[in-house]
């Protein structure tokens, strides 16, 4: 006989320890892609995650003998948060395994809350397969991260939430998928209701188990998954919630890692908020749902979409990361390959192309004596900004390769310009400081005199109130009072580094 989820939801036994979370309008991100979009705050739970209602309702459910005996269960992280919180709120033994690979800070949350945690495998799945072979050994309950009704239905008690905030019109949910209990319980519910609501799954290119067996027509096996959105890195999906999905799902969108980065910088501009990558994912899938229907000429204005902000346990390591990848994901940084001739004036010749514009990277090295070789990112407000720079600087004379696209250029190469040169000979090596402000850069190369050959140039905005500029000068000795008076009236701090030993090995 089928599961009547709509029953097991309305009478989910999940508020003894979750709260309902607001739904609450992104009004920065709404301007932006012309329809309200909504965030249903699943990381102001208590264990920063919707887990818990799934935990708990499930745990909920078993009988005095198994919770005397205990809980097990499989767990990137926040189902173990919500196991180990619920088996303090029953008085239960919870063993909690964790692939290696989980971010710190959800394994210290799970051992703060009581947990016993075991650390095994690289993904879900190899956690998932050490945990059944605990529960039999030791006689526990299994506590299934998304493949059980009882946790399903928990989670689906987050669509009645959206329903019962929102009476108005809603064009379509979007909820992250990792096994597949949120959008399932979600699912369930919204359909048996409002049918009319659109539900898309979200998932990352790189973990995309569950579109790939839609599309099969039964569940696939990856061989791998990425792991930057820890939270969904899973290999096989759950059998009912598989089934559930084909059902009442209309449609499974996958975004990158880049776009994932720009949906957290997104929601902390709205909310002050920072989720864990598959806590924005959701958010992701909206943004890529909205410009694909504008794209197609279909622009869907003012239609009200709903996103799943459903995680925030972020590893604090990881914002760096982020914060590089963010503007990637929005099209608001541009990334060039140029080549200059190599005589005295072209460099700032180049930089005055670049005009106004906020520049993100600069790095150059001396390398060849007839062609210099500079790699320059800068922020743009529209994705097709980054052609016409590319064509401004060919109609100036300047050989362009946009790398606007490149992952390879965007994630490795940039940090690897320079190096030594046999070109760079009686060279001095200095490091500045400036305020940084738009022009601050152009002012600084306005400054140093057309005849001291710039050989070596780096430069990369940190965010902060203050630029770094790494130079490579070489300054004839003739020069060299007008070179001490210049770092003398310039205005700026600055350091000799010629002699630091890091500069001989490598530069």
């Amino acid at each position: 006989m089928p599961t009547n989820y709509l029953q097991k939801i309305l009478t989910s036994r999940v508020y003894d320890v979750a709260i309902e979370t607001p739904l609450e309008l992104a009004p920065s991100l709404s301007q932006r892609m012309a329809n309200p979009i909504y965030f249903k705050r699943e990381d102001m739970q208590s264990v920063f995650s919707f887990k818990l209602r799934g935990a708990y309702n499930k745990m909920a459910h078993l009988s005095p003998a198994q919770i005397k005996r205990g809980v097990i269960c499989a767990s990137a992280g926040n189902h173990a948060q919500g196991v180990a919180l619920s088996a303090a709120k029953l008085g239960c033994r919870a063993v909690i395994v964790m692939p290696t690979t989980t971010p710190q800070v959800k394994v210290d949350a799970v051992r703060a809350r009581g947990g016993e945690v075991v650390l095994f495998g690289d993904s879900f799945t190899d956690a998932y397969d050490h945990a059944v072979k605990l529960e039999k050994k030791e006689k526990l309950t299994f506590v299934h991260p998304f493949d059980d009704p009882d946790v399903i239905a928990g989670q689906g008690t987050i669509g009645m939430e959206i329903l019962r905030q929102h009476a108005g019109p809603i064009h379509a949910i979007f909820v992250a998928i990792g096994g597949g209990g949120l959008v399932a319980g979600i699912a369930a519910f919204v359909k048996a209701v409002r049918p009319e609501i659109r539900i898309i799954g979200v998932q990352t290119t790189d973990s995309d188990a569950m579109a790939r067996s839609i599309k099969a027509g039964r569940r696939v096996t990856l061989a791998d998954v990425g792991l930057f959105s820890d939270g969904t890195a899973v290999k096989l999906v759950g059998e009912e919630t598989f089934r559930l999905t084909k059902l009442y799902v209309d449609e499974i969108i996958l975004v990158d890692t880049a776009a994932v980065c720009s949906a957290i910088k997104d929601v902390f501009q709205d909310t002050r908020s920072i989720l864990e990558p598959a806590g924005a994912l959701s958010i992701a899938g909206a943004k890529a749902y909205i410009e694909r229907a504008q794209l197609s000429k279909k622009p869907l204005i003012n239609q009200t979409m709903v996103t799943i902000a459903c995680g925030a346990n972020m590893n604090f390591d990881r914002l760096r990361f982020v914060a590089e990848m963010a503007d990637s994901g929005t099209a608001r940084e541009a990334v060039f390959a140029v080549t200059l001739p190599e005589e005295r004036g072209s460099f700032k010749r180049f930089c005055e192309q670049i005009g106004p514009r906020n520049v993100t990277e600069f790095n150059y090295r001396i390398s060849d004596a007839s062609q210099a070789h500079v790699f320059v990112g800068m922020q743009i407000a529209h994705h097709d900004d980054a052609g016409k720079i590319a064509r401004n600087f060919e109609k100036h004379g300047f050989t362009t390769l946009d790398l606007t696209n490149d992952e390879l250029a965007k994630m490795h190469i940039r940090h690897l310009v320079g190096g030594k040169s046999a070109l760079a000979q009686d060279e001095l090596l200095y490091r500045f400081e400036f305020p940084e402000r738009p022009g601050a850069l152009m002012r600084f190369l306005d400054s140093m005199a057309p005849n001291w050959n710039i050989s070596l140039f780096h430069y990369r905005s940190q965010g902060g109130d203050v630029g770094r500029i790494l130079v490579g000068l070489q300054v004839p000795k003739k020069e060299m009072k007008a070179f001490r008076a210049f770092l003398a009236t310039l205005g700026y701090r600055f350091w000799d580094e010629s002699k630091n030993p890091l500069y001989k090995l490598f530069l």
